[in-house]
């Protein structure tokens, strides 16, 4: 530990707080979360990790502005490479939520439920940033006609939800044996035959 009165010098240490603070969450949960265990982990002093993260709830909104950006990474390099259908591109999107979902849980849900705070506006732009890709391919499937003419949110939100199903069946292995991709790619071939427009039913 450096002595009192001496400056601490580390040019990664937000990213080694993080890292570390990750793992955590992810093993015993938010409540296990202190930065002055975090500090007495990488060695610093007690007030070294305040520098970066006045308190916890900052540390919180860190981890989850990190993974609307990580999780906004993967879904905008791997939609920008998808190509064919709405169906085609919209089973890509779901695939790649559903493999972060399964893989992050713990940061997930911190992440959908640290935005709803008044005071987090900045996460709020971090989820809207994340989720701009998907949300432009259904705008556009509803402008073409390749979907009923239903509020695209609500699309987007049912598309969530189910999403968020699926992942709960990976996690807990309700889901069986079957391959995350062929579950994924099944549910959202479903979901879309039923977000199609139907011919008018002609009057009697």
């Amino acid at each position: 530990m450096p002595p009192v009165g001496k400056p601490y010098h580390h040019g990664n240490l937000r990213a080694a707080l993080l890292e570390r603070a990750e793992e955590i969450l992810a093993t015993t949960g938010a409540s296990a979360l202190s930065l002055r265990e975090l500090a007495r982990e990488a060695g610093v002093s007690h007030g070294a990790p305040r520098r970066h993260f006045p308190h916890k709830q900052a540390l919180l909104d860190a981890l989850a502005e990190q993974g609307f950006e990580r999780l906004g990474r993967e879904l905008d390099a791997n939609m920008a490479a998808a190509q064919g259908t709405f169906t085609d591109r919209l089973i890509v999107f779901a695939q790649t939520y559903v493999h972060f979902a399964a893989g992050h849980p713990a940061l997930l849900a911190l992440m959908h439920t640290s935005n709803d705070r008044p005071d987090a506006g900045h996460l709020r732009a971090a989820n809207d940033r994340a989720f701009a890709a998907p949300k432009a391919l259904i705008a556009d499937a509803r402008r073409r006609g390749d979907i009923a003419g239903t509020d695209p949110d609500r699309v987007a939100m049912t598309v969530l939800a189910l999403l968020q199903g699926l992942a709960v069946l990976v996690t807990t292995g309700l889901s069986g044996k079957r391959p995350l991709d062929t579950l994924v790619s099944d549910t959202i071939e479903v979901l879309v035959d039923g977000l199609r427009p139907r011919a008018e039913t002609a009057s009697p």
